[in-house]
């Protein structure tokens, strides 16, 4: 037990932490890695054709693609591209043709808010990787 005063660092292995059925979308999982003054970070796993419900972005919300590729916002992402939702943005119709994996930085409560959304259907491929 640490008596320590102050700040204080955490540590994690993330290979010790077990993947979680995301509460917000089939398909989705989260890996909860830390959270402190008010931020939090994961790293989340999306299957092949999973869609993320419509969300208005209370806080920024920064993420960095480590496998695979997703849309958000039109843009696709690939493997080493990162993307930066400003608050007050909409993300509609976030989702991954072939699975992906990404790490999340966002506000703690209330990140995020879900909106009411026709549910979109994706049926594309992802190209074969060069």
């Amino acid at each position: 037990m640490s008596d320590a005063k102050g700040p204080t660092f955490t540590f994690l292995d993330s290979a010790s932490v077990p993947w979680q059925d995301s509460k917000q979308a089939s398909g989705v999982e989260v890996k909860k890695l830390g959270k402190a003054n008010g931020r939090a970070v994961q790293l989340v796993r999306f299957a092949p054709g999973a869609v993320f419900p419509t969300h208005l972005h209370h806080g920024p919300e920064f993420i960095f693609l480590l496998e695979g590729e997703a849309v958000q916002a039109g843009q696709r992402l690939k493997a080493g591209w990162s993307a930066v939702a400003e608050a007050g943005t909409i993300d509609e119709n976030f989702y991954s043709d072939c699975g992906c994996v990404f790490l999340f930085h966002y506000a703690l409560e209330p990140a995020s808010t879900p909106m009411k959304a026709e549910s979109a259907s994706v049926q594309t491929a992802c190209p074969p990787e060069r």
